[in-house]
């Protein structure tokens, strides 16, 4: 039985595009699964030019992506409205046109007051809605699970936490710990040969603790011979069915991670299992 988690906050994002999201399904069953209020944003983009960059025609053309996107966003609302009062599950659903920078505000202040974040998965950086997902992730102060295409339900019988000893990871089991607590089997993996992990706290070390709040856990280690952390990570919740991947999310400079890369940008850019992510 999953306790502890009393309000979960999911983003939709609309941009004009009409991508198909998997995180209002995901969030929906989320709160269904823990008994949690739903609280639903679903954001219109809204852009504005200059009147001194463009004619009345352009204006009027800007003003007519506008009315569109929020259309989409509104019809957004209402398939979140439905499908919360068909699961039982009470939502607050809001949908309002606004700026980005309003956007990104307003996303992380709303993840601020909530347990968990739930967002779609977005592999480019260069995207917008990767930019909200970062912003959320390193300024709420608060969990977010990343929610690919494929995974529209909320599924964590087998959980992966991937642990490293560090202080991100420690504050990400605690964080998920819910959701630990209410799974069937928990498998902790530490990664080993990385430089840059030596003299952190193996996951034996971790396993008891876990094991004092009634967890059913095992641990492993994997070698990075065999690729690099987050290839590793990948493979092996693929390979062990787990529904969760439970990480300590880390912010490099951005020279650092265009030269180096970086756990949790490759993470984010080939997300294949639901990652739960704190920083």
């Amino acid at each position: 039985m999953l306790t502890g988690i009393k309000s979960v906050f999911v983003a939709i994002t609309e941009e004009g595009r009409e991508e198909p999201s998997a995180a209002l399904s995901y969030a929906l069953s989320l709160a269904k699964a823990a008994n949690a209020h739903l609280v639903v944003e679903a954001a219109a983009m809204r852009y504005t030019i200059p009147y001194s960059m463009i004619d009345d025609f352009g204006q009027a053309l800007i003003s007519s992506e506008n009315r569109r996107i929020a259309a989409l966003a509104e019809a957004v609302a209402g398939t979140a409205k439905s499908e919360a009062d068909f699961a039982g599950v009470v939502a607050t659903i809001e949908s309002e046109p606004v700026h980005y920078r309003d956007m990104r505000d307003r996303l992380i202040l709303r993840a601020r007051v909530a347990d968990i974040t739930v967002l779609d998965a977005e592999p480019s950086p260069a995207e917008i809605d990767r930019g909200l997902i970062e912003a959320v992730l390193f300024e709420s102060g608060r969990p977010v699970i990343i929610v690919p295409p494929d995974r529209p339900k909320f599924d964590a019988k087998q959980v992966l936490v991937a642990w490293d000893g560090g202080a991100r990871a420690a504050r990400a089991v605690a964080d998920a710990m819910p959701i630990l607590r209410a799974a069937e089997a928990v498998e902790i993996l530490s990664v080993t040969g990385e430089k840059e992990l030596e003299g952190m706290l193996p996951g034996t070390d971790l396993a008891p603790h876990l094991a004092r709040h009634g967890i059913k856990v095992t641990v492993n280690l994997a070698d990075t011979r065999s690729g690099d952390v987050a290839d590793v990570i990948r493979s092996h919740a693929v390979g062990s069915g787990a529904g969760l991947v439970v990480a300590g999310a880390y912010r490099h400079s951005r020279l650092r991670e265009f030269l180096l890369g970086g756990v949790t940008q490759s993470l984010l850019k080939e997300c294949t299992v639901p990652l739960h992510l704190s920083h």
